[in-house]
């Protein structure tokens, strides 16, 4: 499975702004999960500005939570595509094949960062890694981390249907605003969590 090229670039361009950055496939391999999500991204999607998908080919785990993962090739890569492109639009693709870790309540306590909250058919949602959201983006900028079920583990039609109408919905909106009155509409109790522990955690700096 390491061994399987799952790179992929691609640029939508309608005009320069917003500028929106999705990146999959992290670390192991999740880029094989994430690349049926982005590849189901088309121009019409688009409304304006730009939206830039890439994903990475596999690499040894480590986890975006540490700030050495920063220092690896790969994390050198994603900063070098935030500085580049600028985005104020930012989502991590990932996946995972440990869904009680990651919404566990007590996660704050245990690793330093609030569960990820399920929007449904075990898609999850929360913010990126604090070591980037409060170095490279502005207090208004979104910043999104989205999981779901690691296809290698269990092909879920559903959940990659419900993934990827969110990464849609994430690459139509101008601003946070705008993404959380589409999410409120149909994940009302989720965006309220959401906030919640944005305060919680970044106080007067929310990323959601």
């Amino acid at each position: 499975m390491a061994g399987r090229n799952m790179s992929f670039f691609r640029l939508i361009e309608k005009g320069d702004e917003p500028r929106r950055l999705f990146v999959g496939g992290l670390h192991g391999n999740e880029g094989l999960t994430t690349i049926k999500a982005f590849k189901a991204l088309s121009f019409e999607d688009v409304k304006d500005g730009k939206l830039i998908i890439y994903n990475c080919d596999p690499t040894s785990y480590l986890s975006t939570l540490k700030r050495s993962y920063y220092n690896t090739r790969q994390g050198k890569e994603i900063i070098s595509l935030i500085k580049y492109y600028r985005p104020s639009i930012y989502v991590e693709a990932h996946c995972y094949k440990n869904y009680k870790r990651l919404i566990d309540p007590d996660r704050k306590r245990k690793i330093g960062v609030p569960p990820l909250i399920e929007l449904e058919n075990g898609v999850l949602i929360g913010s990126v890694s604090p070591h980037i959201r409060t170095t490279f983006f502005k207090r208004a900028d979104v910043c999104i981390t989205l999981e779901m079920p690691c296809i290698q583990y269990k092909i879920d039609n559903k959940a990659l249907r419900t993934y990827t109408s969110i990464l849609k919905v994430i690459a139509s909106i101008k601003d946070r605003p705008e993404l959380e009155e589409k999410l409120a509409k149909k994940y009302p109790e989720q965006v309220e969590i959401a906030r919640r522990y944005a305060i919680e955690f970044f106080g007067d700096y929310p990323p959601f």
